[in-house]
């Protein structure tokens, strides 16, 4: 399942988000969205968890939790494949 992580604090990294969703399943990607020409983080990532159930359960679990100071929104997001291709 694909999920949509966004209102994160600037200091978090993958690693951070790979350690959080971990404690509900395998994580098997983890990025967090940067501006292409700062670096700096835009706030959201992008997580991959095979496991449809652990991954909704993470969801329900972390969705509007506060981590670093900031209440995270954590939601599953459906796309097609090459649908952002462009």
């Amino acid at each position: 399942m694909n999920i949509l992580v966004s209102n994160l604090s600037v200091n978090i990294i993958g690693s951070d988000l790979v350690q959080l969703f971990s404690a509900y399943g395998e994580v098997s990607y983890a990025a967090v969205v940067r501006d292409k020409i700062s670096g700096r983080s835009k706030g959201s990532a992008f997580l991959e968890m095979p496991h449809e159930a652990e991954a909704e359960q993470a969801i329900l679990a972390l969705n509007r939790m506060l981590l670093d100071g900031k209440k995270i929104v954590v939601q599953e997001v459906a796309y097609k494949p090459g649908e952002f291709n462009n």
